[in-house]
Order: structure tokens, then sequence, then C-alpha cells
């Protein structure tokens, strides 16, 4: 479960470059809620995942996970209770590492225990098994270098390495954005069977309207720092890219209006 509580964050305060990045914002995840969230650039959609995550200290407010005020907690304190998987394919992973070691530093990453001691039969059979949950091939190519994987491939290694110690929260940073259309389908196809199997509470940020009608189980719509719009249900079934693209016109330009 994730609340986040009249969040608010300014930067550059009192100077002529002042910007209001969350303004008051509210938020409600139940447990195993799949929530996508929208908004154009500036709404405050990295803030908020900034915010979740400790990259981001709050003005004021505050962020509960699973019923803990985690607000004054630093990001590798964090760490242990959500995962993230950021747009940048490279970025999730290390490049010169093979797959089998990438996935055991994301397992280890608590602990004090090296690389030699973790990769063991039991282990090495458990990241083939869950790889080949992803239908790329990677069960085969766990002593392969990162680098020398695709960016898809990568991008999906980074997913099985986030959810892999089934966090309390998983946060998907526009994870598909700087995949080809084919490469990002399979990515998100991953993502569904992932967040199904472990059940997790999952927010996504994305640009792209159709995986938001397509995907989760709410669409949130940001704007300025706010929460404009909240889609669940019947209604988040029966939702077209059109609606979608014409609720955030409404309710931007409604809200421009009247400030």
């Amino acid at each position: 479960m994730l609340e986040i509580r009249s969040a608010r964050k300014v930067f550059h305060r009192g100077q002529p470059d002042e910007k209001v990045a969350l303004d008051g914002l509210d938020l409600k995840l139940a447990t195993g809620e799949f929530a996508v969230v929208i908004g154009s650039n500036g709404a405050g959609k990295s803030s908020m995942l900034n915010a979740i995550s400790g990259a981001l200290v709050l003005d004021s407010g505050s962020i509960v996970i699973n019923g803990d005020d985690v607000s004054g907690l630093p990001v590798y304190k964090r760490a242990v209770r959500l995962a993230r998987v950021f747009q940048d394919p490279m970025k999730g992973t290390a490049a010169s590492m093979t797959v089998a070691e990438n996935m055991l530093l994301a397992e280890l990453r608590a602990t004090k225990r090296t690389l030699r001691q973790g990769l063991n039969v039991k282990r090495l059979a458990d990241y083939k098994e869950r790889l080949a949950l992803l239908g790329l091939g990677l069960e085969n190519r766990l002593n392969t270098r990162v680098d020398l994987l695709s960016g898809g491939q990568r991008q999906s290694l980074s997913l099985i390495m986030a959810v892999g110690g089934k966090p309390d929260l998983l946060l998907l940073d526009e994870h598909t954005a700087a995949l080809d259309p084919r490469t990002a389908d399979i990515v998100m196809q991953a993502t569904v069977r992932a967040v199904d199997a472990l059940k997790l509470t999952t927010l996504m940020v994305t640009h792209n309207m159709q995986h938001a009608v397509d995907f989760g189980h709410s669409v949130v719509m940001l704007d300025a720092g706010k929460v404009r719009l909240e889609i669940s249900g019947q209604e988040k079934a029966d939702v077209t890219v059109a609606d979608l693209i014409g609720h955030f016109a409404v309710k931007t330009d409604r809200m421009l209006l009247a400030s």
C-alpha cells in the first residue's frame, strides 16, 4: 500500500525561476494495485517518483508505505521496501558484468556476501526459471556480459532484477520510453506477467497513452503537481486514448483558467 499525503515541493524558492513541482499532491494505492500515471512534461511525475524513492526531500507532506511513514528515510533505507526501473536501459544494470552477476547484485544488495560465495547451482537454476518468463532467451545467456544485450533485453533484465526481492512497491519510470514500439510491447507484457505473478503494488509513469489504456487497474492524471483525474473500475475498462486526451484537455484548461 502507498499513500502520498499533501506532498509539496518547491524548487528555487524565492528566485525568479521558482517552480512548484508538487502542490499538495494526494494519492493512495491499495495493496496489489497497478496504477498508471500520465501527464505532460513538468506535470510532477518525476518529482513524485523521486519523492517516493527518497531522492527528493519534500518541503511538507509525507510518504507512507504499508502503513510506515518513510518520509525521513534516505534512499538506501527505502531501497529495501521498493524497487525502481528507469527509462534508460543502461541505468539499471552493470554493463561489464554477466547476466547472472547482475541478478545476484540485485538479490544481495543489502548483504556483504561476495559474488563468488553467492553464485551457486540453486541460484543459477532460479535465475534461469525467472528469465525464461520473459520469452527472450536470456535464460540461456547467464554468462553473457550485459553490454552485449539489446536495449529491450537489458530493460527486461532490469525488470526481473527489480521484482526479484518482491518489493512492497514497484516504481516504473517510463521504462519503455527508450525502446522501439515492438520491444516496448514485449517489455510491457513481461511487466504485466511479473506484476500479476507477484501481486506487486505498482506505480508506472508513462507518456504512452495506449499503454495507459491497455494496462493497469487505474489511471492517474497529473498536472502542475496535483492529481487532476483518477479513473478506475469499469470506467477504466471502457476508456479509450481519445477519452484520456479529452479528459486531459478539459481538466488542465479548467484548472489553468481557475488559477
